[in-house]
């Protein structure tokens, strides 16, 4: 969903309910990969800078 949403199908979904996910629960999951990816593009293209005490995944 991130990297290439164009390529999500029903298959995605019907896997992930076929592992025992509920349908609130992919629901809820694609809320909040969305909303980061949001987030973090628009702090991207806004060049945000992190706070200091803030440490990355890099560290």
């Amino acid at each position: 969903m991130t990297l290439t949403p164009a390529e999500m199908s029903e298959a995605d979904i019907k896997h992930l309910l076929d592992l025992g996910f509920s349908q609130t629960a992919v629901h809820d999951a694609v809320q909040v990969i969305s909303y980061f990816n949001y987030i973090n593009r628009i702090a991207d293209a806004l060049d945000v800078d992190l706070e200091h005490d803030i440490v990355s995944w890099e560290q």
